[in-house]
């Protein structure tokens, strides 16, 4: 592939070149170059969206089978589920330089201009007329669909200072001030949560998609544009806020389910890869059990019947959980001046402030508060990563211990060295630890965080008790509950929904 400094600056050395020959530009549409990059992708089994994890055998042969076949598709799905990372990667498959009529807006082809004032130029200028080039991300333009999209905003509007100034009819194309979807001409052109766009605005997208004509202030515009058109949707969105037009759904080629990750690999892969653990402060060591209790927060949450599953729960939350797990154990190694940054349990509940904001709960949920609902998930992801590493060990000599009066306190004011000194005086503890390949000799640091992991884990079981201050003991007997009339008096589920649709802006 030429370099930008090689790249032919006029229309004759453009016609002369064997990469951007006439033959080859000219009749090449955005969907055919789309096409081409595909298939020398497939033939070389390169992977078609780096990043992309989990969808290697449902998603991604989709898109792959409606670019094949040259077609407009939507991605429909939940919340962080990959959609707008999915449709910026199909520049990728675009050519990396595409000349351009030099001063175009709309980056006309030299060989097949659209607009009079190009197809004047190069009859004026011919082999003289200048060549400009578009890079990928050029070529890649995304908008988000909201209720106040004007036809203005997409397609354009009539100028009436332009047409005053050249003496145009208002109905000539020179009079035009052009919009988003003609100024991502031969490129793709990506709409975000497709069904907040206005009725009205759909027609006008799919008229211009198929007839390549609009009306706008009641004069007819042609605009045969070259361009591949990608949406996405969140499900939800259908009954809550809009719903696609009936002519314009029927005009996309593929609609396509995205999902969130099947298994919990796939979710580790995509939150490892995605969070931010490159900092240099330290030595960064996050333990696979805290990565899988974090990615395991997610898959309780998405079960968990006081979450509202038609909201759904992003893959978002993991990232920034364990963003803010490694910040709580970042800070807590400077403060004690410690080499090792080594999260733990107790950095989970520090980053409640991450997870809470990105769940919708049900009516039981709201009832009993979001941290109480999050605390139970984290109880509950806790206790079935513990039983993975400790389904079968025998925790009753430690449970004996705590039920003479031993208690352990797991505290960010004191230094791993420290409360390890107070771990190893707990009979049987650390040899329990073996499944974490944790020993007498290891680091304070490994040994306090696969210790506080054991212990929650016999919190989570209800084999010991803990503290809000992080404090371990024994298992407290069962409490009579208080009396109704001391509870938090109930709520109208009527009220609720209310509230509920106008915080999010709908009635």
């Amino acid at each position: 592939m030429p370099t930008p400094r090689s790249l032919p600056k006029t229309l004759g050395e453009l016609r002369r070149s064997s990469e951007f020959s006439e033959s080859r530009i000219q009749s090449r549409t955005v969907k055919d170059e789309l096409r081409e990059n595909l298939i020398a992708r497939l033939k070389t089994r390169e992977t078609i969206f780096p990043g992309i994890v989990g969808y290697e055998d449902t998603v991604v042969p989709q898109i792959v089978n409606a670019v094949l076949s040259k077609q407009n598709f939507i991605l429909l799905g939940l919340r962080g589920q990959a959609k707008s990372r999915i449709l910026r990667a199909l520049t990728a498959l675009l050519d990396e330089y595409v000349p351009y009529v030099a001063g175009c807006e709309i980056r006309d082809n030299p060989y097949k201009p659209l607009r009079k004032r190009n197809r004047d130029l190069i009859a004026e200028l011919g082999d003289d007329t200048p060549i400009e080039y578009m890079t990928r991300e050029e070529r890649y333009v995304e908008k988000l669909a909201t209720p106040d999209v004007t036809i203005a905003d997409l397609i354009g509007d009539l100028d009436p200072i332009k047409a005053a100034r050249s003496g145009q009819d208002l109905s000539n194309e020179l009079t035009m001030h052009f919009g988003l979807l003609p100024r991502a001409n031969r490129g793709i052109f990506a709409i975000n949560e497709l069904p907040d766009l206005a009725g009205k605005i759909q027609v006008a997208l799919f008229n211009i998609m198929q007839e390549g004509d609009v009306q706008i202030k009641g004069y007819p515009v042609r605009l045969m544009l070259d361009v591949a058109l990608v949406f996405s949707a969140n499900p939800e969105d259908y009954t809550a806020r809009g719903k696609i037009v009936t002519p314009l759904k029927d005009r996309i080629g593929s609609e396509i389910r995205t999902h969130y990750p099947e298994t919990l690999e796939e979710g580790i892969a995509i939150t490892a890869q995605e969070t931010w653990s490159e900092r240099g402060l330290g030595k960064l060591e996050v333990p696979q059990y805290m990565r899988e209790i974090v990615e395991q927060i997610a898959f309780s949450a998405r079960e968990d019947k006081k979450v509202d599953k038609r909201s759904g729960v992003s893959q978002r939350l993991p990232i920034a959980t364990l963003d803010l797990v490694i910040s709580n154990a970042e800070r807590r190694s400077l403060i004690h001046d410690e080499t090792l940054v080594l999260p733990r349990i107790s950095d989970l509940y520090a980053a409640l402030p991450g997870i809470t904001g990105k769940l919708e709960l049900e009516y039981e949920g709201e009832m009993r508060g979001a941290d109480t609902v999050v605390r139970e998930i984290l109880r509950v992801a806790i206790g079935k990563i513990f039983d993975k590493y400790f389904g079968e060990t025998n925790t009753q000599q430690i449970e004996q211990w705590f039920n003479l009066g031993g208690t352990i306190k797991f505290d960010d004011d004191q230094p791993a060295k420290t409360i390890a000194a107070e771990l190893k005086q707990i009979q049987g503890l650390v040899e329990k630890l073996a499944p974490l390949g944790v020993k007498l000799n290891s680091d304070p640091e490994h040994l306090v965080a696969a210790a506080e992991f054991l212990l929650e884990g016999m919190y989570a079981h209800h084999r010991v008790s803990r503290t809000e201050e992080r404090g371990f003991a024994a298992q407290e007997k069962a409490q009579r509950n208080p009396a109704r009339s001391e509870r938090e008096p109930e709520r109208d589920p009527e009220d609720w929904q209310q509230q509920r649709r106008t915080r999010r802006g709908f009635n």
